[in-house]
């Protein structure tokens, strides 16, 4: 299945139907009077979020949402038939913007979550409903409202727990891989990675989502390379592994290009808790792991760990440091234990 996380769709709602002029004509009865019915209401287009998605390949096929328009009312107060809804399935961590593509409509996070994109209108009144003690016999009966037509665009940002960020031949997808079950391209060669990837990671026994995205390189945020179209899907992740190829000899600066793309991608994203790791020390010796590991530490202001995504050397501290900051941010987005409730570990 490919993978699309850009969409541009146009939705409308129904019509409502006309309301009905129509008078009663029945033998033996002398005034029969008006007995027009309403018409039915058009149908609603609603968007859900459901689980099994991934991708919004399947709007690309397809970009027009109509919603079924309303039946017109008929004698005999018949009310006329309200028109189907028509139900947008995405997946889950799907934006719904408006076509200035900044304007967010909705963001729907969790399963189930449903919202109204177009309202169907209201059906018409039959002559019925203007019937007065000085008007007995209206014939007059109102057209159904238009429905509501609009432009939408879907993004789609995966939800996962930790972000892996980095220059193209970092190391992510080997990394991924010798952490969980997904099966990512590995090669020798940049940009191997064309799409994000999802694994589940395992540490302790406890469980976490990993996203993997193609790497950035200077200037992705003015269009380089794949530019910085992928990085809103680790916009929603607690926390950033940022890898840094040890066998680089420029350690400090791919630190720095990587740190300044986030920045200019989003200061709220720059901020997120980052976790850097100086991976391939496998092809390392002690004298060169060392210096380089000073130098990444002092680009990166912070602590540095030394991994292999290769042999596994040092694989777990990482996995255990992510985990720590994705189960503080897990304890502060926890709801509050209520008053008299003893507390209980989430």
């Amino acid at each position: 299945m490919k993978f699309l996380d850009l969409a541009r769709v146009t939705v409308r709602s129904g019509t409502g139907g006309a309301g009905c002029a129509s008078f009663r004509r029945e033998k033996f009865i002398e005034f029969g009077g008006p007995d027009g019915g309403d018409g039915g209401r058009g149908g609603d287009v609603w968007a859900e979020a459901v689980e099994g998605l991934n991708t919004l390949i399947d709007f690309r096929y397809r970009q027009h949402f109509f919603a079924e328009n309303g039946r017109p009312g008929e004698g005999r107060q018949r009310t006329g038939r309200d028109g189907a809804d028509v139900v947008l399935k995405v997946p889950v961590g799907t934006e719904i913007l408006e076509a200035d593509q900044e304007t967010v409509i909705a963001d729907l996070t969790e399963a189930g979550q449903r919202v109204l994109l177009a309202r169907g209108g209201n059906g018409g009144w039959g002559n019925l409903r203007f019937k007065t003690s000085t008007n007995q016999a209206p014939r007059r009966a109102n057209p159904g409202q238009e429905g509501v037509e609009r432009e939408i665009w879907l993004r789609l940002k995966l939800i996962a727990d930790a972000g892996l960020v980095g220059l193209p031949n970092a190391g992510k997808s080997t990394f991924l891989a010798a952490v969980s079950n997904a099966r990512p391209k590995i090669a020798d060669y940049p940009f191997t990675t064309l799409v994000p990837n999802l694994g589940v990671v395992g540490i302790d026994g406890r469980e976490f989502v990993m996203a993997d995205i193609p790497g950035l390189i200077e200037g992705a945020s003015e269009g380089r390379g794949l530019g910085d179209q992928f990085l809103g899907h680790v916009e929603r992740c607690a926390v950033l592994l940022h890898l840094v190829d040890g066998t680089s000899p420029t350690v400090a600066g791919d630190c720095r290009t990587i740190l300044s793309e986030l920045a200019a991608y989003s200061p709220a994203l720059a901020a997120k808790p980052r976790v850097t790791a100086l991976n391939k020390v496998d092809a390392l010796d002690a004298r060169t792991r060392a210096a380089r590991r000073r130098a990444l530490e002092k680009a990166a202001d912070g602590p540095v760990l030394e991994c292999s995504g290769a042999t596994g050397e040092g694989v777990q501290e990482v996995l255990r440091a992510l985990w720590r900051e994705i189960a503080r941010a897990r304890r502060a987005e926890a709801p509050a234990p209520e008053e008299g409730q003893p507390w209980q570990p989430s």
